[in-house]
């Protein structure tokens, strides 16, 4: 094996499967806030400094876990106990039960046969509907109270993440996912996720609506 191969290889084993039915979740215990994920949205897609696709959320930021739980976040919350610092990258989850398809009033994001969640701009209103109905933070609004959205009241067409569907119509992962160093950001089926947590010793770190949300009955795959 060439030495681009086995890289390759190290940057690729959160991408479990790609394409139809796909699903991308985090292992918040891998994530260690480098922000390889955001450069690699970034670059791929072109996307504004100012704007982003993924971001990582950090919870509790300077706060150490308790005793015996270090780096073991999903089994601190587990038991009740005070999980320490957290990060979690975030970005849309493309959810089986999507919120923001839901309350969409103009069609304007749509679940696919193949499962990603994808925004028809010219539908779109910038209601912003969506952003209060994700609970993960997804749709973004680059363009809001810029030019003539900002005399006619609309907050411009919402942006998020794509699942860069492209890319994994020809085979490859997101590239999020692609170039994260420690495979925090896991790309697969929803039993091929929940093993590969299963596998690390590692779980889920949202609560049981949340889970629902993203997986739907497949939640049940992973156990809390």
């Amino acid at each position: 094996m060439s030495a681009n191969e086995s890289t390759r290889e190290r940057l690729s084993q959160g991408v479990m499967g790609t394409g139809d039915g796909m699903r991308i979740f985090p292992d918040v215990e891998a994530c260690i806030d480098c922000g390889g994920c955001v450069v690699a949205c970034k670059r791929t897609w072109d996307v504004p400094v100012d704007d982003q696709r993924i971001d990582i959320t950090t919870m509790l930021e300077g706060v150490e876990g308790e005793s015996g739980f270090n780096s073991r976040q999903v089994s601190a919350i587990e038991e009740g106990m005070n999980p320490g610092e957290t990060s979690l990258p975030m970005q849309c989850y493309h959810c089986e039960n999507a919120p923001c398809v839901s309350v969409c009033p103009t069609n304007a994001l749509q679940k696919k046969d193949n499962g990603f969640v994808e925004v028809v701009d010219d539908l779109c209103i910038g209601c912003q509907y969506c952003l209060s109905a994700c609970p993960f933070g997804a749709p973004q609004f680059p363009e809001s109270n810029e030019g003539l959205t900002a005399v006619v009241g609309s907050d411009g067409t919402m942006d998020k993440c794509t699942g860069c569907e492209e890319r994994q119509d020809v085979g490859k992962g997101p590239a999020c996912a692609e170039e994260c160093a420690t495979d925090a950001i896991l790309v697969g089926s929803p039993g091929q996720i929940a093993n590969e947590l299963e596998k690390r010793d590692s779980g889920a770190f949202f609560n049981d609506t949340a889970m629902e949300i993203i997986f739907g009955d497949d939640a049940e795959m992973f156990e809390r």
